[in-house]
């Protein structure tokens, strides 16, 4: 009988904070930017340079800290990490290893309909590298110091996912608090959520853990699954051919689908960590925890009680809204501004996850304001216009974020309900669709969507079509 295996993972998932200033220093973190164009002495490494800690930093990993129902470290300190690599200019990288500034805390996450608690050993501060850019046409690596001194947060879980599966529910759970907070934007395609996947595998009921591999360069939820299955399935074959899996970080190419050793694994004592002489201790007292947990904001799992109780909107429609915080803030406006929470649910749920589907965009993405929503809801539950001419003027509302009264105007899209019109465009239709019509007379009750179709044709589809309908059937 066939061996069974367990695979084993935990994660280090590193977010950038959105602070407009650096974590040391007050040159700014925008993303972009011409190279080494955001930086100073300080975040370059330059001799005799010092360090001043910025407090919304501090803010930020408390109230992240809360959220994943952590102990928030009351007095914490900054370590120097000795490395040297071309995009660290200090040769070391200030964080934390002694005294983090939150431990022992917990997401809840749910796959297959079945809840877990995922465990977080710590989440400590640091400050983020510079970026290497290799030109491979001159040969040469050229370093960009924008994001040196960017703040970070660095997330560590226990071991306690088993799929890929389990792993992007937790990456998910958390990205969607850090949103929520405010605290990240969360973008793993420009670098503001990054993730390491530390995993290995062991015969199933095992109780001690296998060796195990880092996995760095992910930069996308699919690459991670992907990353995550290549690899079990590379530390598999190893132990079903009686090799042994060798501990190691691991770079992995999603072009090719595959993962490459990058150096073996290192321990702390190989970094030298000693507190940093340049920075104090940071003491957190009673009175500045409180107000950051009372400055918390609603997270989504208090949106989801409160949109079912003051909505009436269905558990499904509040959990897909409310996986973003973009999303949920728009439906929340517009529901109030149109009267109308269901239909602004519909059109979150259908036509906006349509298009931004189409455009390859996230929900944080959206451009368009809550306002102009819900005049187009006003509108078409008005009957001022179709649903099919409500479509279309949506589309361009989603892109331009035009307002939808002035433009259904200055198209002249409002819906005809002239019965005089309307009664002139359907004997013309019928007399130009003989077939249809002795076909509906024969009993095809479909057929009368051939009538129907080349009316709003013949009307440029600004008809109403319930009259067309109603004075179809009664014409025939």
């Amino acid at each position: 009988m066939a061996k069974q295996y367990e695979t084993v993972i935990g994660l280090e998932v590193h977010v950038e904070l959105a602070t407009k200033t650096k974590i040391f220093c007050s040159c700014s973190t925008a993303f972009g930017g011409a190279p080494n164009a955001h930086t100073c002495p300080v975040c370059t490494g330059m001799p005799g340079a010092l360090p001043v800690l910025n407090r919304q930093v501090v803010e930020y990993a408390m109230a992240i800290g809360l959220a994943v129902n952590c102990t928030i470290t009351r007095e914490n300190k900054f370590d120097r990490k000795n490395y040297f690599y071309p995009d660290n200019p200090q040769n070391y990288q200030i964080s934390q290893l002694y005294l983090p500034i939150a431990r022992d805390g917990y997401v809840e996450i749910e796959t297959g309909g079945r809840r877990k608690k995922i465990r977080i050993h710590e989440m400590h501060m640091e400050e983020d590298a510079g970026k290497l850019i290799h030109d491979e046409w001159d040969d040469v690596s050229l370093v960009d110091y924008n994001r040196s001194g960017v703040p970070l947060v660095e997330i560590v879980s226990e071991p306690d996912m088993r799929s890929a599966e389990e792993v992007i529910a937790y990456l998910e759970t958390l990205r969607t608090i850090i949103q929520y907070l405010g605290a990240s934007d969360c973008k793993l395609q420009e670098g503001s959520m990054r993730v390491d996947v530390n995993l290995s595998v062991r015969e199933a009921g095992a109780d001690k853990h296998g060796t195990r591999t880092e996995m760095k360069n992910l930069n996308s939820f699919k690459a991670i699954t992907r990353a995550i299955e290549a690899e079990r399935l590379r530390q598999i074959t190893l132990l079903e051919e009686g090799k042994r899996v060798i501990q190691e970080t691991r770079r992995w190419d999603d072009n090719k689908e595959a993962s490459y050793a990058m150096r073996s694994k290192e321990d702390a004592k190989d970094y030298r960590y000693f507190p940093d002489p340049d920075l104090v201790p940071v003491v957190i007292d009673e009175e500045w925890l409180e107000r950051v947990k009372a400055d918390q904001p609603e997270l989504r799992s208090e949106k989801l009680v409160r949109y079912k109780e003051e909505f009436d909107i269905p558990l499904s429609d509040a959990e897909m809204i409310t996986s973003s915080k973009r999303m949920a803030d728009i439906f929340e406006e517009t529901a109030i501004l149109c009267g109308n929470p269901k239909k602004a649910a519909n059109w979150l749920m259908v036509e906006t996850m349509r298009l931004l589907k189409e455009h390859d965009m996230e929900p944080e993405d959206i451009a368009f304001s809550p306002a102009g929503l819900a005049k187009l809801i006003q509108l078409a539950e008005a009957g001022t216009i179709n649903s099919s001419v409500a479509k279309d003027v949506f589309e361009k509302i989603f892109a331009e974020d035009i307002d939808p009264e002035q433009y259904v105007e200055e198209m002249g899209l409002r819906t005809v309900s002239d019965e005089g019109t309307l009664r002139r465009v359907i004997a013309g239709a019928i007399e130009d669709t003989p077939q249809a019509v002795s076909d509906y007379r024969g009993g095809k009750e479909k057929a009368l969507g051939a009538l129907v179709g080349r009316t709003m044709k013949a009307m440029e589809g600004k008809a109403d079509p319930a009259l067309v309908d109603k004075i179809l059937k009664e014409m025939l």
